[in-house]
């Protein structure tokens, strides 16, 4: 007969190990959020096939709204792009003048690097 109520004592949490993140799984990962997008942006040009005339200074074109607007978005990446990479160029060189400990040394492995994968 239990004496504490009729409930067995609880059991001890298993560790549960985790499975390491892989560079296949990261890659599958960007695969399906391309192919959201991808699907996405279909949708997008059939249902904005209107033609439109776009004027910038002395320039004048037709095309379709759609075409437009993503050579818009294209251009805004490749202009945030830039200056993300001039950025971070920036700060990589002044912390390596500075001797910052927290830049990766070339001739150690990466530190997202399995053991296995730095053999020849």
């Amino acid at each position: 007969m239990a004496t504490d109520g009729g409930f067995a004592p609880a059991a001890a949490p298993k560790r549960s190990r985790r499975v390491p993140r892989t560079r296949t799984g990261a890659a599958w990962v960007g695969l399906t959020a391309a192919a959201v997008i991808a699907v996405a942006l279909i949708v997008f040009l059939a249902q904005n096939t209107r033609t439109t005339e776009i004027s910038f200074l002395w320039m004048t074109a037709r095309t379709s709204l759609a075409v437009a607007l993503l050579i818009a978005a294209v251009g805004s990446v490749l202009i945030t792009l830039t200056l993300g990479t001039a950025r971070i160029t920036q700060l990589r060189r002044l912390a390596r003048r500075r001797g910052d400990p927290r830049q990766p040394d070339a001739s150690q492995p990466a530190p997202h690097t399995f053991p296995e994968e730095n053999r020849p």
